[in-house]
């Protein structure tokens, strides 16, 4: 009689243990994992935090929405604006044309003409950030586009250690 009881608690554990899996394992695909405050926490510790682990080259990717849509972003403190390719403008519905490529800047490959935008709402999980100063650049000329200082700057804080950045909303 106790080995139908044992068996069933056994399964009920496996199924439980592989949905929790499979749910962190999809998140971190994803490179998220999003932590909710505790209730009764002080008001500096109910901020939605959300924490995204290093891929295997040490970068932080994350896929934010730009106005609602989602885009493959790469974090990174030394950019002082959010950068955007051209291809990831379009895609987040950002139209900038010829004329548009007012600025010049700095970049790791040289210096390129870049069309200085606004985005309305850059959102990560809970966190958003409103009229956030960016750049698109021309067609062909960043691999990734860069979650960069002009939205990080803005977080009340974030960290990085262990492998890990946590953003602070």
């Amino acid at each position: 009689m106790t080995r139908p009881i044992v068996w069933a608690f056994g399964t009920m554990a496996a199924a439980a243990l592989s949905a929790t899996t499979a749910g962190e394992r999809i998140a971190s695909q994803l490179g998220l994992v999003a932590t909710a405050p505790a209730p009764g926490a002080p008001a500096e510790d109910r901020r939605p935090t959300t924490t995204v682990a290093a891929d295997w080259r040490g970068h932080f990717i994350v896929h934010p929405t730009l106005d609602g849509r989602r885009i493959r972003m790469m974090v990174d403190t030394g950019a002082s604006l959010v950068a955007l390719s051209h291809e990831d403008a379009e895609l987040a519905g950002i139209r900038v044309g010829p004329r548009d490529y007012t600025h010049r800047v700095a970049t790791a490959n040289g210096v390129v003409a870049a069309a200085p935008i606004r985005i309305g709402e850059v959102r990560i999980g809970e966190i958003a950030v409103r009229n956030v100063e960016a750049l698109v650049l021309p067609p062909g000329k960043l691999g990734t586009s860069l979650l960069g200082m002009s939205f990080l700057k803005r977080l009340p804080g974030f960290e990085i250690a262990k492998g890990r950045l946590v953003l602070k909303g």
